[in-house]
C-alpha cells in the first residue's frame, strides 16, 4: 500500500514515465530494497483503473512505447488523506512513517503536523499498553506488552529526532531531481 501512496507523491511534482519513478522511488525509499519496474508498472495500472492517475501521453522509444502518468485531483486527495492519517504503532513502521515525512516535505505539506499526529496516536497506544500490562494475568502478557511498549518508545524517540532534523531534511529531499531534470 505505502508504494501507492508513494508514487503519486512522486507523480505529484511533475507527470514521469514509470522508469522514471522507479528510479526517483529507488533514490529516495529504496535504500535496502529497491523496488521491481514489475511493482512499478502494475502499481500505475492499479492506480489508472482506480482514477488515481492518468495517462498523459504516449511516447516512442527505443524500446516499448513509454506512458507519461500524471496523478488526477482524486490521486491528490487520496494522497492528502493517507498523509494526514497516522500509522498504528507497530514494530517496523519507520519505513512508512519516513516515507510519509519525505513525501509531505517533498510537495510543501506540514511534515511537523504529521510528526505530531503520530506522536498522538503513540501515546495513546502506550496508555492502553501500560493498563493492559498492568493488569496482565501472568507474566508472559506484560512481556508481550513490554515488547509492544518499547517498539512504541523507539519510534517516539525517532518522531522526535526526525522533527529536529526537518529543516536539513527538507532541503535535501527537494534537492534530489532526477537525472536531467534542474
Amino acid at each position: 500500500m505505502t508504494i501507492s501512496y508513494a508514487l503519486l507523491g512522486l507523480l505529484e511534482g511533475a507527470s514521469r514515465h514509470g522508469y522514471d519513478l522507479k528510479q526517483s522511488y529507488d533514490r529516495r525509499f529504496g535504500g535496502a530494497k529497491p523496488i521491481r519496474f514489475g511493482q512499478v508498472y502494475r502499481t500505475l495500472a492499479q492506480l489508472e483503473r482506480d482514477g488515481r492517475v492518468a495517462v498523459m501521453g504516449v511516447e516512442a522509444g527505443a524500446g516499448p512505447d513509454r506512458k507519461r502518468y500524471s496523478i488526477t485531483p482524486e490521486g491528490v486527495t487520496d494522497l492528502d488523506a493517507w498523509l494526514a492519517e497516522p500509522e498504528e504503532p507497530a514494530p517496523q513502521l519507520q519505513t512508512v512513517l519516513f516515507t510519509k515525512v519525505v513525501l509531505a516535505l517533498m510537495s510543501g505539506r506540514p511534515a511537523r503536523e504529521h510528526l505530531d499526529a503520530q506522536r498522538v496516536r503513540h501515546l495513546a497506544a502506550m496508555r492502553e499498553l501500560t493498563a493492559a500490562r498492568r493488569d496482565a494475568a501472568s507474566t508472559q502478557d506484560a512481556l508481550l506488552a513490554d515488547y509492544q511498549l518499547f517498539h512504541i518508545e523507539a519510534d517516539l524517540r525517532w518522531l522526535d529526532h526526525a522533527e529536529s532534523r526537518l529543516s536539513t531534511l527538507a532541503g535535501e529531499v527537494r534537492d534530489v531531481s532526477p537525472p536531467g531534470r534542474p
